[in-house]
């Protein structure tokens, strides 16, 4: 176990095509075009976005899980356009048991381009590398075959199915659990 790790500096992560930073009040607005598409939170327990204040709120839950050292969230930015396009990152952190929750989201018109797998591969490196986690785990409902695709490509294996595990947006859902252990990354 990893005692010795704190959150007290945020990381950032530079790929060839993407910024991972920490998330800030001007990215309202990117995320508020993020978060009230349909698409994007059809398999999350979120509703589409239907003000400003929907992205405040969620950057006000970004910054809680960091000030109670239970996540992080970072931003994508496209280097190109300087536009926040998706957020990925960590949270559900279970210090005593080495393990971690990793989530993502990303705007459609970059869907199948690879951006999760590049951003991804650096978040998962920094949490077994720097933090120490030992595993990564992954919700995803299981008709988001896409998500599921992806973790496959990172090296994830389905643990198995929660059924009816989480009440969202009024229906009961199915969630496939998927891992990677630390000695399986290395």
């Amino acid at each position: 176990m990893n005692s010795n790790f704190n959150f007290t500096n945020f990381p950032m992560f530079e790929t060839e095509r993407f910024i991972l930073r920490q998330a800030l009040e001007n990215d309202c607005h990117d995320l508020f075009d993020l978060y009230s598409d349909e698409q994007v939170t059809r398999y999350t327990p979120l509703t589409p976005f239907k003000s400003i204040d929907d992205a405040k709120d969620e950057l006000n839950w970004y910054d809680t899980i960091l000030r109670e050292q239970t996540g992080f969230r970072w931003v994508i930015e496209d280097v190109e356009t300087k536009k926040v396009i998706g957020t990925c990152g960590f949270l559900n952190y279970e210090k005593e048991h080495n393990r971690i929750e990793i989530g993502y989201d990303l705007h459609p018109s970059y869907w199948g381009k690879g951006v999760m797998k590049e951003a991804l591969s650096c978040i998962i490196s920094f949490a077994f590398l720097t933090m120490k986690i030992n595993k990564i785990e992954a919700k995803v409902e299981p008709e988001n075959q896409s998500s599921i695709r992806l973790l496959e490509k990172l090296n994830f294996s389905k643990e198995g199915v929660l059924r009816q595990h989480e009440f969202e947006n009024g229906k009961y859902v199915d969630l496939a659990i998927f891992s990677i252990l630390r000695r399986e990354y290395q």
